[in-house]
């Protein structure tokens, strides 16, 4: 479209891309025969400019024609790649380049800071699949969503593998373990998850008796992820130990499809496949050195 503009997001636009956000992604759902996503409406959705805002190197961005807001996207220049989050269009201009435009403007963005681009995208949304391996990226992880409602007693498994609660001294050692297992660093994360600012987020480590740190799970609220753990015996325990703060509640997380160990134990706990989405990255990559549990906000591909 000759007419459509990208412009840095401002305070002025939280309402509207709230509305656009859960407007454009409960559409698709219900498109597709599945339930809404923000069911409660807008103010859901408003999460996404609040916790992109927070962060140290966050950039929200909105797509306009003739002074419409019709597109928006964030996403976040890590110390080791450019990770893109949620990007919506407005269905009235579904199929119209502005989806598009708004992934060129990151590219370019990724390019002049030499920098990947990493993401998690639905495998439902073909639409997504093929806009993101057009621009070249490549799938390179498949992950089972898997929802689960905790019995309010809790889950009746147990792992025998330390985990307490993440202190802000354990940054400098979860940023080495994310860098061994996923290739990637974002510390800015990692503090701002531990200090909780936003009053949802919560962290777990996983430690060995010499204080060395096997893994990292966060939780927000009813999402779990981002984390990463060298073995599936300890990514199970970081779960276990998220999970049962939240008894009786539904939870979202992924898992990678290739964890067969891992899914099997998810299963045994009531967990049950809602999506699959994959990891596409544009640029380098390390070959994942262990299990990788995304999430998508901040998203962490």
């Amino acid at each position: 479209m000759t007419d459509l503009s990208i412009r840095q997001m401002v305070e002025t636009d939280r309402q509207e891309v709230a509305e656009l956000i859960c407007v454009s992604t409960n559409y698709w759902y219900e498109q597709h025969g599945m339930p809404r996503i923000f069911a409660a409406g807008p103010a859901g959705a408003d999460v996404f400019y609040r916790v992109y805002g927070a962060l140290a190197g966050s950039v929200g961005i909105v797509a306009e024609i003739a002074g419409r807001l019709v597109g928006s996207c964030f996403y976040h220049i890590r110390q080791t790649h450019v990770s893109l989050g949620i990007m919506n269009a407005h269905p009235n201009y579904f199929g119209q380049g502005v989806a598009r435009a708004l992934l060129r403007h990151i590219i370019r963005v990724a390019d002049q800071a030499d920098k990947p681009i990493r993401l998690v995208s639905s495998a439902l949304n073909i639409d997504s699949f093929s806009l993101y391996t057009r621009a070249g990226f490549v799938p390179r992880c498949a992950f089972q969503d898997i929802a689960l409602t905790v019995s309010e007693d809790g889950i009746a498994d147990r792992e025998d593998t330390a985990v307490r609660e993440a202190r802000l001294e354990d940054v400098q050692s979860m940023a080495a373990i994310e860098m061994e297992v996923s290739g990637i660093c974002r510390e800015g994360d990692y503090r701002h998850f531990i200090d909780n600012p936003d009053g949802f987020w919560h962290v777990s480590v996983c430690e060995e008796q010499d204080g060395k740190l096997n893994g990292f799970m966060v939780s927000s609220g009813d999402m779990l992820g981002p984390g990463v753990a060298r073995t599936e015996r300890e990514a199970a325990a970081l779960l276990l130990a998220e999970l049962d703060r939240l008894r009786g509640r539904k939870v979202v997380f992924l898992v990678p499809v290739e964890c067969a160990e891992l899914v099997q134990r998810v299963y045994g706990w009531g967990g049950r496949n809602c999506e699959l989405h994959f990891a596409q990255i544009r640029g380098a990559y390390q070959e994942f050195a262990g299990v990788c549990l995304p999430t998508f906000m901040p998203e962490t591909g």
